[in-house]
Order: structure tokens, then C-alpha cells, then sequence
């Protein structure tokens, strides 16, 4: 029997209309795009405005997408796996309402919370269903709608986060393309460094909880970036030595959408030139879980059967880590 691996066979991505640049958040909060721009490498990001409309409607028009590009029958996937930082709600999962909405009636769906990476931990869950032999389409989808819990007067946090989703189909090779390997980590030294303090087990929502902001995303910038920086830059570095890769042997890396300079510590770690580094933050932000599949759908068309990719991510909690990717196709 010839050995399974776990290839992307298909991608798809939904951003929302509305584009929030920085000339707009120069008239919201103390701050102006020169800062912006020389700190972050952000020059806008999408916001998805109706406040009736949560992360379930970027992640199923992202499947949509996906599955109009792949032509494929949403009966035949196996299983959904909703990569988010954002649920629609605390209970009922998200992954399982998209999953139904899309038409996969036939598949089992959860959602996957990792902060920032929580689609590269997603390609890993997914990538070993595949090759367990059990399943032939897994649907993985990176979705967050971070502007719902975004404060507009905290500029330390608003010029960092946009809305977005983004999807990709795994399906099982025999060509050995696909997910090589992988290096994923954690560290729950994280936990007080980036987080949202109430709404959960430990603080539920209360009257105080609510006037004080504690359901909003806050994070203590100079230490996240240390940790980011180092963490990430390693993961990668580790997953080149480990498969003895060199910088010739990497055709493009697929970073976390989070800060231009972790983006380029990480590439001169790798001592990869420009040309090999894939981003779009300039347009997006930090969309969380949606960073990656959106950089792998901006950049299809650049890709070839056999490329050498490396993906790499760091959220909060801490988590971290990298994947080495064979690309299984050309776009047609």
C-alpha cells in the first residue's frame, strides 16, 4: 500500500468590503499612518460592519469560494474543521452551524482555538485525519471577526486587527507531496501577556466586566513581540535543519500576517531572500486564524507542484510553531 500524506488540493478566502485604513483610524484614536505603517507594515485592514453577521458568515463564504473554484460536491467532505479565536457564541460551535450552512451535511464538524496559530495547529489535526486512511476531503477554515472585540480607543490593538477568513481542502497523495512535517509549541506563560480577561469559566460576563472593557483583546505589546520574534524565527529555523533544507531549497514562506518585523526577523533567520517572503499584511492586518489561508489564496498563482513551503505562526497563550508544506498543484 502506498504511504498517504495529506496534500491542499484547493484554497478559497472571503474578505469584507469595507476597508478601515490608517487615514481613517488617524480620526479615531491618537496615532497616524507613518507610525502605523513603520512599526506594523499595516496599511489597511477589512472590517465586516453588520453587527448581525459573526465569524460564520466569513468562514462559509470562504467554503463557498473554495468550493465554487474546486467544483467539488459539498456532500462528499468528510469533516470541518473551524479554525477561530472569535465563535459566533460561547456554546454551539461555529464549525458546526458553517459545516451546515455550506451543504457538508455529511461531515462532522468542532472548532479549534489556538489564537494566532490556530490554523497551523488546524493543518496538523487536519493533515493526520487524512493520514489515518479514515477520511478523503477535510475542509479546514481559518475565520476571525477580531473587530468584535477590538477597542476603537485602544490604539495599540485597533491598527492591528482586521476581519477575514480563508479555506483550504486536504485530500490524501501518493506522490509524497503534501504536509512533511511539522514543530508546534506552547507555553502558558502567555496567558497574561495576551488575552481577553472576562467572558469565560474564571470572570464571567458581569455589569463591572463590561463597563471596564475586560471582554476586549489586550496585550502587552514589547513582550508579545520578544517572544514572537524569537519563537517564531527558531520554529522555522528548526523545521529547515531538522529536514536538512537550505534557503535554496525554500520556495516561499508562508508567515503570520501579524507584524512586518517578525515577518522579516523570521526571513533573516532563514536567510531567505525577499523575493521567497509572501505577504499581504499591508492589506488585511492581523486577520488571526485567517492569516495564512489568506496569504495561500493571494499567492495560488504563484505556486507550483513540488514547491517547497514553509508556514509559520505565533499566537497567543503562547502558541507557535512551523510546517513544511509540498506544494500538490498547479493552478489551472
Amino acid at each position: 500500500m502506498n504511504t498517504i500524506t495529506a496534500a491542499i488540493t484547493a484554497v478559497g478566502a472571503y474578505v469584507p468590503d469595507f476597508v478601515l485604513s490608517n487615514k481613517v483610524l488617524e480620526t479615531m484614536v491618537d496615532t497616524n499612518d507613518e507610525w502605523i505603517t513603520t512599526r506594523t507594515g499595516i496599511k489597511e485592514r477589512r472590517i465586516l460592519q453588520d453587527s448581525d453577521k459573526g465569524t460564520s458568515f466569513l468562514a462559509i463564504k470562504a467554503a463557498q469560494d473554495l468550493i465554487a473554484k474546486a467544483n467539488i460536491d459539498p456532500l462528499e467532505i468528510d469533516m470541518v474543521i473551524m479554525a477561530t479565536a472569535t465563535a459566533d457564541m460561547p456554546v454551539a460551535s461555529t464549525g458546526v452551524y458553517v459545516a451546515t450552512q455550506i451543504g457538508a451535511t455529511n461531515a462532522f464538524s468542532y472548532d479549534l482555538q489556538a489564537a494566532c496559530s490556530s490554523f497551523l495547529y488546524g493543518m496538523s489535526t487536519a493533515a493526520a485525519y487524512i493520514q489515518s486512511g479514515r477520511y478523503k476531503k477535510v475542509l479546514l477554515i481559518g475565520a476571525d471577526k477580531m473587530s468584535s472585540i477590538v477597542d476603537y480607543t485602544d490604539r495599540s490593538t485597533c491598527i492591528i486587527f482586521g476581519d477575514g477568513a480563508g479555506a483550504v481542502l486536504f485530500e490524501p497523495n501518493y506522490e509524497g507531496l503534501g504536509l512533511q512535517d511539522e514543530y508546534l509549541r506552547s507555553d502558558g506563560v502567555g496567558r497574561d501577556f495576551l488575552k481577553i480577561d472576562a467572558g469565560g469559566s474564571l470572570n464571567p460576563a458581569t455589569l463591572d466586566t463590561i463597563k471596564e472593557k475586560r471582554h476586549n483583546i489586550v496585550q502587552d505589546g514589547k513582550t508579545v513581540f520578544k517572544y514572537a520574534v524569537t519563537n517564531m524565527a527558531d520554529a522555522s529555523e528548526l523545521i529547515l535543519k531538522r529536514n536538512n533544507l537550505t534557503n535554496e531549497d525554500v520556495d516561499w514562506l508562508v508567515p503570520h500576517q501579524a507584524n512586518k518585523r517578525i515577518i522579516d526577523a523570521t526571513a533573516s533567520r532563514m536567510n531567505l531572500e525577499d523575493s521567497k517572503v509572501l505577504m499581504n499584511i499591508e492589506k488585511y492586518g492581523n486577520t488571526t486564524s485567517a492569516t495564512l489561508p489568506l496569504v495561500l489564496n493571494d499567492f495560488e498563482h504563484k505556486f507550483k507542484k513540488g514547491d517547497t513551503i514553509i508556514l509559520a505562526a505565533f499566537g497567543g497563550g503562547f502558541t507557535w510553531g512551523s510546517i513544511y508544506l509540498k506544494w500538490a498543484y498547479d493552478k489551472k
